[in-house]
C-alpha cells in the first residue's frame, strides 16, 4: 500500500528539521564541514518532502537546485530559490571527501562563515516549503 503523500511529506520535513538541528550542533562545536553538509541535506530532504506531498512516487537526485526546479513545476514561487539551492549544492561532495577538494581535507576547508551561510540557505528553503505547504 502506498503511503499517504501528505504524511510522507511530513516525515521528510521532520528529518530535514532534525538535520538543521544537527547542523547547528556541529556548527557550535566547530565542525563546520559537517554543518555545511547537514545544511545541504536539510535542503534536499525538505524539497523531497514537498515533492512527495504533491503525490510524486519517486524523487531522485541530490541537487537542491534541481529539486527546486522540480518543485517549481507545482508552484512557481520556488523559482526564486534556485540560486539558494545552488549554493547548498556546493556542500554535497567537498564537505565529505578529500578528493572533492584541490588539497587538504574537508575538516580544514570550511569555516564558521561557510557554516553560517549554509544554515541560512537551508533555513530559508525550509521556511519557504513550510509556508507553501500551509497555503
Amino acid at each position: 500500500m502506498r503511503p499517504d503523500p501528505r504524511e510522507e511529506g511530513r516525515r521528510w520535513l521532520q528529518q530535514a528539521q532534525q538535520d538543521i538541528d544537527d547542523a547547528q550542533y556541529n556548527q557550535a562545536g566547530g565542525r563546520y564541514h559537517l554543518a555545511c553538509f547537514l545544511a545541504q541535506q536539510a535542503g534536499e530532504k525538505v524539497l523531497k518532502g514537498y515533492l512527495y506531498a504533491q503525490g510524486e512516487e519517486r524523487v531522485w537526485g541530490h541537487s537542491v537546485a534541481d529539486l527546486v526546479r522540480q518543485a517549481a513545476e507545482y508552484d512557481a514561487r520556488f523559482e526564486a530559490l534556485i540560486g539558494v539551492g545552488g549554493g547548498l549544492d556546493r556542500h554535497y561532495i567537498p564537505t565529505r571527501y578529500p578528493n572533492g577538494l584541490p588539497g587538504g581535507i574537508p575538516a580544514e576547508a570550511f569555516d564558521a562563515d561557510d557554516a553560517e551561510k549554509a544554515l541560512r540557505q537551508a533555513q530559508h528553503i525550509i521556511g519557504q516549503v513550510v509556508e507553501m505547504i500551509e497555503d
